[in-house]
């Protein structure tokens, strides 16, 4: 009896019921649509991938600095803002004034200068000097500020000149986080080559200079990157707006190294690359791409390629969720292109000689998933094995039946 129940389970399918790997590559095709009450519901969709395919996702959209935010030339000359941290001199052209050392015993001291210590911008825009007042200086130039002080003294002081130094132009700065490598040391080397004293802008404040900064500019200021660069995705925000994009196409596309803004945040992001081998592969695991970017074929191989005694090289899969504009172009009447990203399952037959080129030249991206499925014969090894191991009792007990009458 038990050998007819397995044998009606083979002729039956009940190949279905046993452990696999994951579906089989016909239930993968036919899985794409559901049946339901109002008819054929779709789930995802299912591309063969041949050159055209490939050519076609060469356009995939991706985040682009430039097309973000536009205006590709330097920021304005840098003025003095709410916060910065300035130091004024006031030379007079002699001894005895307001600002220089006293005359003692008919002789000079030699100085004829005074620096008024240090002081932050206030929320006012304005800052103290003594014999001029409150002067504003948030908005404008320190040229500017320098002849409004001289103004202010003149009558007061003896032939005032005036030098006015920003030594921390916090207002001017960008503020650089993540895998940065020394962010708050490069924002001092930075304050310390305007010619002002080194001081301590923070961990993540890195100054903008006069003659412009891009991207590129600022992360080196910082230090650098700590994380490998094809790793290293490089996240900008200025006001409402951010984009994402990876570092290595910050470097090997000039267009992408903009200048930067005062008040930008630049995030340096550590978001290494990977895709995900399952199936009748020689490795089922996550892998990384160790490289700027890997193809299909060098995918497979990184995965130990497929298993000899198991794979069906007709059911391999990449499966991924596309933007909609790019499965408008592979599938332009979809009825899932009204999602911002479609579920789709790329499928690649490793019979045709012809694929181990596509797949050389099929890109590969972040969380991919790779599925090599079950050759239709492995199916029914299960069923023989499991047929095997329900008919060797009773073939044993019939030897041993005959062998003791």
């Amino acid at each position: 009896m038990p050998a007819v129940l397995v044998a009606a389970c083979f002729i039956g399918g009940c190949s279905s019921f046993l452990p696999a790997a994951g579906p089989t590559a016909s239930a993968v095709a036919e899985g794409a649509d559901i049946a339901t009450d109002q008819g054929l519901l779709a789930r995802y969709e299912i591309v063969d991938v041949d050159a055209a395919v490939v050519e076609a996702l060469r356009g995939r959209p991706l985040d682009s600095l430039l097309a973000s935010f536009g205006d590709r030339r330097p920021s304005v000359q840098p003025v003095i803002g709410v916060g910065d941290a300035v130091t004024v001199t006031i030379w007079e052209a002699g001894s005895g004034g307001l600002f220089s050392a006293p005359m003692m015993g008919g002789m000079s001291t030699g100085s004829k200068s005074s620096s008024i210590p240090e002081q932050i911008v206030a929320r006012d825009g304005t800052i103290s000097v003594p014999y001029a007042g409150r002067i504003k200086v948030a908005g404008k130039r320190a040229p500017d500020v320098q002849a409004q002080i001289e103004q202010e003294l003149a009558g007061k002081a003896i032939q005032p000149q005036v030098l006015l130094t920003v030594n921390s132009p916090l207002s001017t700065s960008v503020t650089v986080l993540g895998e940065a490598a020394a962010a708050g040391g490069g924002a001092r080397l930075a304050a310390a080559s305007r010619g002002g004293p080194v001081s301590n802008l923070g961990g993540g404040r890195v100054p903008l200079t006069e003659k412009g900064d891009r991207l590129l500019d600022v992360i080196a200021t910082a230090g650098g990157v700590s994380a490998p660069v094809n790793e290293t995705f490089v996240r900008l925000s200025r006001g409402s707006t951010t984009a994402t994009v990876p570092l290595t196409a910050v470097v090997s596309n000039p267009r992408e190294n903009i200048f930067l803004r005062p008040g930008d945040t630049l995030t340096l992001v550590r978001d290494p690359q990977t895709f995900l081998a399952v199936g009748a592969t020689g490795a089922n695991f996550e892998i990384p791409f160790s490289a700027e970017g890997i193809t299909l074929a060098q995918a497979l191989a990184k995965s130990g390629g497929l298993r000899d005694f198991q794979a069906d090289p007709a059911g391999v899969f990449v499966f991924r969720f596309e933007p909609a504009s790019v499965v408008r172009r592979l599938r332009p009447n979809s009825p899932l292109v009204s999602s911002n990203f479609v579920p789709v399952v790329y499928r690649i037959n490793m019979r045709d000689p012809n694929s181990l080129f596509v797949s050389q030249a099929f890109r590969m991206r972040n969380r991919d998933l790779v599925y090599v499925s079950n050759a239709p014969f492995t199916e029914v090894q299960k069923v023989l094995s499991v047929f095997s191991t329900v008919t060797s009792p009773i073939a044993s007990g019939a030897s041993l039946y005959s062998a003791t009458r």
